[in-house]
């Protein structure tokens, strides 16, 4: 994208994209608008709050957790406002890469696209491996690459039917997972008022309460904790952006897309923070059970904790089952969110043409393959240990889904300069994002804290885990890596703003 392109004066959004995602040749615009809300909410509610909620709240004590829950919730918020901006004017299915590069650099995009691609790729390949362990908790004797094989072939063909097909499968697998976390509140908070006393000796809400001053609490370990819990939080949020790749296949999403954007944040924020001040209140910090977070250890998890204070003794199978839907709903959201994105980049001329072809259902068959290809890296389990594979797939998917998000807060910030720039109305505009400049720049500057903090405590040894830091820090170098080399073969640079195209067409 040259910058010497003819400036196009903005046009009135919500008209049809290229490739039509409405004909033959193209993707479907099946998804409604509940598909929308709950392939956001589904994404953002897994492991991360079933099992690693606990670890949050030991380190950082309850007042931290709730705290680091709020600056990311607060942070997310306004990268999902600034999505639903650029999602609802263009609603492609590449998202974020055609709009990095649109108005940041043409360079930019490319390296943002093909980083969207591995971070879910591997990231499928992690949540088969997690569900490895997850199944070894009820069958232990059964190979753990079984499960990965049959797991990987229901996600394929859940993605290769239809989009609706996934959309629908998204929909009960998130909906298990939003009456489970219902449920655990509704219980929770029925314990502290002394309307459930389950199996141990009644407490007041006074005794409750008093576990937000055990020890060092309602803040332990400082500002450190606070920064090192935020790792959690941030990757427990991780998802929430799918509502912009999915806003290609969406019906109607000018009207659809700032719907889901206004109603998911929320929900999600009051399941995260009432689960997290639920959990606080009926187990202290110190207890030792908190600081195990392993995926195939759910007997640990705080959920498993207060449903077995509630009586439920089966608490630890019925997690189980929540966390096995949990991983599948990732993984599943994964290879379409991947999928979606190397398709995109196809049409774009960014990669092999091959993978924009689209089948008559309008799926991006050979794109699907390639994902699954990748994904097929969980069955290194076979070469060594499903923890230890488990452990350095997620180092290599880290980073990257900060990355995305680094990318969608400077490309909106660029899109509503330039709209400005070249007479654009506020008023024409789908929707608006609010407490622009500030949104986009605050969750800019945190997720960039975040990001570079991902390992700090690597640093802060006598001797510097050099192996753990290039692990944690790869996909940062890679993506600016990716980015130069673009910049320097094709001569691509920073779009000006009078430069830029908003006519919504491809």
């Amino acid at each position: 994208m040259s910058s010497s392109a003819p400036a196009t004066p903005p046009s009135p959004p919500g008209q049809s994209t290229a490739p039509s995602p409405s004909s033959g040749n193209g993707l479907r615009r099946s998804l409604k608008a509940r598909h929308l809300s709950m392939i956001a909410i589904g994404g953002s509610i897994g492991t991360g709050l079933f099992v690693a909620s606990g670890a949050t709240i030991s380190q950082a004590g309850p007042g931290g957790a709730l705290l680091a829950y709020g600056l990311i919730g607060l942070m997310v918020y306004f990268l999902m406002t600034s999505l639903g901006e650029l999602a609802a004017y263009m609603p492609v299915s590449g998202s974020f890469a055609t709009y990095g590069a649109r108005y940041v650099d043409e360079g930019f995009g490319f390296a943002l696209g093909w980083n969207y691609w591995y971070n879910w790729a591997i990231t499928i390949a992690v949540d088969l491996v997690a569900a490895q362990l997850v199944m070894g908790y009820w069958m232990p004797e059964v190979p753990g690459v079984l499960w990965s094989a049959l797991f990987l072939g229901i996600m394929f063909l859940l993605n290769v039917i239809s989009v609706k097909g996934f959309g629908e499968a998204e929909y009960w697998f998130a909906a298990i997972k939003v009456i489970t976390v219902v449920i655990f509140i509704a219980v929770g908070l029925m314990m502290i008022v002394g309307i459930l006393h389950g199996s141990e000796r009644a407490q007041t809400f006074s005794e409750h309460l008093a576990n937000w001053s055990v020890g060092e609490a309602p803040f332990a370990g400082g500002f450190a904790a606070l920064i090192g819990v935020a790792m959690i939080v941030g990757f427990s949020f991780q998802g929430t952006e799918l509502i912009g790749i999915a806003a290609g296949e969406s019906a109607d999403p000018g009207r659809n897309i700032p719907r889901a954007v206004r109603q998911v944040f929320w929900r999600i924020l009051l399941f995260y923070i009432l689960a997290i001040l639920v959990i606080s209140l009926l187990i202290p910090y110190t207890d030792p059970r908190l600081l195990r977070n392993e995926v195939g250890d759910v007997s640990v998890s705080p959920f498993t904790l207060v449903f077995e204070r509630a009586g439920l003794l089966s608490a630890a199978a019925l997690m189980n089952a929540v966390v096995l839907t949990s991983v599948l709903s990732a993984g599943n959201s994964g290879m379409y969110a991947s999928t979606r994105m190397l398709y995109t980049l196809a049409c774009r001329g960014m990669a092999p043409r091959i993978f924009a072809r689209v089948s008559t259902r309008g799926v991006p068959v050979y794109a699907l393959l390639a994902t699954t290809v990748v994904a097929a890296l969980c069955f290194a389990t076979y070469l060594a240990s499903a923890e230890v594979i488990y452990i350095w797939l997620l180092n290599l998917s880290g980073m990257t889904g900060f990355i995305a998000w680094l990318g969608i807060a400077v490309s909106h910030y660029r899109f509503r300069k330039g709209y400005l720039a070249q007479d654009g109305k506020l008023s024409d505009l789908p929707y608006q994002a609010s407490f622009f400049p500030f949104g986009p720049l605050f969750a800019f500057v945190l997720c960039l804290i975040i990001t570079l903090g991902q390992n700090y405590q690597a640093f802060m040894e006598e001797r510097i885990d050099w192996g753990g830091v290039v692990a944690t820090y790869i996909g940062l170098p890679v993506f600016l890596g990716i980015w130069l080399a673009y910049r320097l073969i094709k001569r691509s640079h920073f779009i000006r703003y009078q430069d830029m195209k908003f006519d919504t067409e491809e």
